[in-house]
């Protein structure tokens, strides 16, 4: 058997534009409800939902349902112990939070490759290896993992080209929260002072040739990312959806 091709990373690749959705839902049907609903990838959430690792597993098939939607992880953190149960699970893409330096960018680098080029640990009745299917996993891995770098500090946007020109970084997405917080804003992602920071960092980025994305949860913002060179916009949260639907229904009585 091959090695299952990454959909998203080979869009990135050929400057493909690609639509994400945030799930924060854990369990198995609102993934594949997402997977099938028409957005080019959808992203598990491990660092502000409640969703453990062991979620994850359930939540990547249901997402491989639907063989046009391709699924991202974001660990709880930096950290190569949860990337290795990530990957091993079958998750292609990470996608890392609060990168701030170049030291860190390697470190996650690491955590994605095996030895001797990094220190991720080898098994190999997985569901990464089909369960031993997969011809050559521990030789070729590398080529269909994809690495996102998470910049939401001002820290990370002053050392962003050395993130991004890491080797093994394939892509850097923005995080307005964070970022605004950062910058002294705390809660205004739309702050235009805000938003000149992505902007440059997306234009920083398309110099540089490496794609750069950003969530937007305001369409009219969103679309305006995609103009400035947002390569993968997300632009939806579950739950967030489902509050505002509650709300509106209710709103109707």
């Amino acid at each position: 058997m091959k090695l299952p091709g990454n959909r998203f990373k080979a869009a990135l690749k050929e400057g493909q534009h690609q639509l994400g959705i945030w799930n924060t839902i854990g369990g198995n049907t609102v993934p594949e409800l997402l997977g099938g609903a028409g957005y080019d990838w959808v992203l598990i959430d491990c660092e502000h939902a409640a969703i453990e690792a062991v979620e994850v597993l359930p939540a990547l098939q249901a997402i491989a349902a639907n063989p046009h939607a391709s699924a991202l992880v974001r660990p709880a953190a930096n950290d190569p112990v949860l990337f290795k149960r990530l990957l091993d699970m079958g998750a292609q893409t990470l996608l890392v939070p609060y990168v701030e330096n170049k030291e860190q960018a390697e470190s996650a680098v690491s955590a994605m490759r095996y030895g001797p080029r990094g220190i991720r640990g080898m098994a190999g009745m997985t569901r990464a290896t089909r369960y031993g299917q997969v011809e050559n996993y521990f030789t070729t891995a590398e080529d269909e993992l994809c690495l996102v770098c998470q910049i939401e500090t001002v820290s990370g946007l002053n050392a962003l080209e050395e993130i991004a020109g890491t080797d093994g970084v394939d892509a850097i997405f923005f995080g307005p929260a964070d970022l605004s917080a950062s910058m002294g804003l705390p809660g205004q992602m739309g702050h235009p002072d805000v938003v000149a920071a992505i902007e440059d960092g997306l234009t920083r980025l398309a110099d540089m040739g490496v794609a750069g994305g950003v969530m937007a949860l305001d369409p009219i913002a969103a679309k305006r990312f995609m103009d400035k060179g947002s390569l993968f916009t997300a632009v939806g949260v579950d739950l967030v959806l489902l509050a505002d639907a509650v709300a509106h229904l209710r709103s109707q009585f």
